[in-house]
């Protein structure tokens, strides 16, 4: 079997994984909810021939799909979380679906589903050709809250693997050649003394000042971090009544910069300011993280494997009614809210470019936005790409994504990226080049031989 027999094969059977990738997206869920999308897609790899783990440590919804015997071991990370807020129709109009329901604005419904086409098609090369090797794919769910992969992580699943391949949906095909920042997730919560707040407030001591103080607090901080470091928040619970001092008041930060070091010594300032908050106004605060993923590492070596075999696929070709779509839902945005340039960055042709672009990967460059595929990158070498899924101009996050995510344009960007991961894949356990040593020689050059911890 060639190449060109798994491009072949894929695009044969491109219309049983758009209807899977359509019926995930017409049933969103939010994070370690994705019951329907994790059952879906462990039915297709179950009838396919592969071993199913599930669950995977503390999520019901992880599992491993795996196939084969032996080295290498490739893995393809999978993730069916969708976003609160989001639901919309495949029109360029804003129609919710269900109001205030959740939208797979960030294209999970493709990024899981392109990872069980790509694996699937493996094995019937595998299969053909009497293969050495082990395929994994891994349903991985909440990435939405940058905690999934951190628990699966905790429970091993990722510690035998030779290689990592994932990819992105975005506005152009390119390589992620670019870190993506650690983060963290925690939340404050402070208690007070609740009082009548008109006959009494001298009583009182309202833990809802104490969060207002400390968000205070961190804003003056924002004067004094290196460019390119996030702070937000938002308070989750500010009491129920205002003549009630409140006793209990919450506070939700994510705090982003370009290392987990620098993340951690942020936090560190933050939950300093929490400290000097409850302080002032003579309440408690303890505080929980609900995740701490690393920045990500780019592997070079990998994703220029990934560029050639994106080269190698079939081109994406847009239809007339494609392109009058992407006309129509970009005019929905104004002009200084569209997303220049690629969503990571790159150079870009048109609303919905072709055009497949590559930069190595240099150290220290970032660019804005989290993802917990970053721990898999400092457990593994790890590659990863984004194809053309949405018109330039939309930006991840928006009902804009969720519209084009639900059409012939998403499921096209889809289909590109397995048929890149599934070439690679078949490169690696070819030998091709040695690409594995070289791989795993930057990856020790990249970590500097420091171990995974996880954050959560």
């Amino acid at each position: 079997m060639k190449k060109t027999d798994i491009i072949n094969w894929l695009k044969e059977h491109e219309e049983k994984f758009t209807q899977v990738a359509q019926r995930i997206w017409d049933n969103p869920q939010l994070a370690y909810e994705e019951t329907y999308a994790s059952e879906l897609q462990m039915n297709v790899l179950k009838e396919a021939g592969f071993t199913i783990e599930n669950p995977i440590g503390e999520l019901d919804t992880a599992f491993v799909a795996s196939f084969g015997v032996g080295k290498p071991i490739i893995g393809i990370l999978g993730e069916f979380d969708a976003l609160p807020g989001l639901s919309q129709k495949a029109s360029a109009i804003q129609e919710e679906v269900v109001s205030d329901g959740a939208g797979h604005g960030c294209g999970h419904n493709l990024l899981g589903t392109a990872g069980v086409e790509a694996v699937i098609a493996l094995k019937e090369m595998m299969e053909q050709e009497g293969t050495q090797g082990s395929i994994r794919y891994y349903g991985c769910p909440a990435e939405e809250v940058l905690a999934g992969k951190t628990y699966m992580a905790k429970a091993g699943v990722f510690d035998d693997l030779d290689c990592a391949l994932t990819w992105h949906p975005g506005n152009s095909n390119t390589v992620m050649d670019k870190s993506m920042q650690a983060m963290a997730s925690i939340k404050f919560h402070f208690r007070g003394v609740t009082a009548h707040a008109a006959a009494a407030p001298h009583a009182g001591r309202s833990a809802l000042d104490s969060v207002e103080i400390m968000n205070v607090g961190a804003n003056y901080l924002r004067e004094h971090v290196r460019d390119g470091v996030r702070i937000h928040y938002a308070i989750t619970n500010g009491g129920l009544a205002p003549n009630v001092v409140p006793e209990y008041a919450s506070v939700w930060y994510y705090i982003r910069a370009a290392s987990k070091d620098e993340v951690r010594d942020i936090l560190r300032r933050i939950k300093n300011i929490a400290k000097g908050a409850a302080l002032m106004n003579e309440t408690e605060v303890t505080s929980e993280i609900f995740a701490f993923p690393y920045e990500t590492l780019p592997n070079n070596h990998l994703n220029k494997l990934m560029f050639h075999n994106m080269k190698k696929s079939n081109p994406i070709e847009y239809t007339d009614a494609e392109q009058d779509f992407a006309e129509k839902l970009v005019e929905t945005i104004e002009d200084h809210l569209r997303q220049k340039g690629g969503t990571f960055g790159n150079q870009v042709d048109g609303l919905l470019p072709t055009n497949i672009s590559f930069d190595d990967y240099i150290i220290g460059k970032t660019i804005q936005g989290s993802t917990d595929v970053g721990d898999v990158s400092w457990i593994v070498p790890t590659g990863s790409i984004s194809t053309t899924c949405a018109p330039v101009g939309v930006q991840l996050h928006s009902w804009q994504a969720t519209a084009s995510f639900g059409t012939s344009i998403g499921y096209k960007g889809m289909h590109l990226a397995a048929s890149s991961m599934a070439l690679t894949a078949y490169d690696i356990l070819q030998n091709k080049d040695n690409i594995l040593d070289k791989a795993k020689e930057e990856f020790r050059e990249l970590t500097k031989d420091r171990k995974y911890t996880p954050g959560i």
